[in-house]
């Protein structure tokens, strides 16, 4: 592999961000002058196409990648159901297995000079009765940005996935703050108050936008030169 730029991006929870935050982080790095590669190795979710389910988050992130790539490469794991990965897998007959995941991304990694794994669901997430999403990340050897959606209960959440993280041997190179909610009047404390109890820096914090993030604009928010 040949490839300097890697990260995974890891979330709170479902629904805090992350495929914004990846689809910021490939427009930033682009901007960069990087030939940049994005993946989702699991999905769940999707329309049925030519006999395949295709997610749409990977499909965007398919399309913002700087090279035509395969949609299996982008996600060798996409299952029908809008469900739990484990539970998805298991409805449709199937067991997310490692193999094709590092076979994609070391592919990937091949053709790009920054890759960027988008997980699925929150830190410890089951992919299978005996796999979880830290074993995924610590088999591609990428460090994580943490993406906290703030909205009421997110403090917790980002505590236990920090705690998470840190136990299961992850290298945590920083969070972004996602304003998920406006509505959400604690943003201001939130953020002050998880930048003093984060182990790893804030690289940026991406305000709310009416309608729907804009890649280049959220990328514009986030400390780039802190990765490359």
């Amino acid at each position: 592999m040949t490839t300097t730029v890697r990260f995974f991006i890891a979330g709170t929870d479902t629904g805090c961000g992350k495929t914004e935050t990846t689809l910021a982080l490939m427009a930033g790095l682009k901007k960069q002058g990087l030939k940049v590669a994005g993946m989702k190795p699991v999905a769940s979710g999707g329309r049925t196409a030519s006999g395949r389910t295709v997610n749409e988050d990977a499909a965007r992130i398919q399309a913002a990648s700087s090279m035509a790539l395969d949609y299996d490469c982008v996600c060798p794991w996409s299952l029908p159901d809008p469900a739990a990965p484990h539970i998805a897998a298991a409805r449709a007959g199937r067991e997310v297995t490692t193999a094709p995941v590092l076979e994609a991304f070391t592919d990937l990694c091949r053709k790009a000079d920054a890759v960027v794994v988008e997980g699925i669901g929150g830190w410890r997430v089951p992919l299978s009765e005996t796999l979880r999403m830290p074993d995924l990340v610590a088999l591609l050897r990428v460090p994580v940005i943490l993406v906290v959606g703030l909205r009421l209960g997110c403090i917790n959440h980002t505590l236990l996935s920090m705690e998470g993280i840190n136990n299961d041997r992850g290298v945590l190179l920083g969070w972004i703050a996602n304003h998920v909610d406006p509505h959400y009047s604690s943003a201001v404390e939130t953020v002050s108050y998880l930048t003093r109890a984060i182990t790893a820096p804030l690289l940026g914090e991406i305000p709310f936008m009416e309608n729907g993030v804009d890649p280049i604009a959220a990328a514009a928010r986030i400390d780039l030169a802190a990765l490359i």
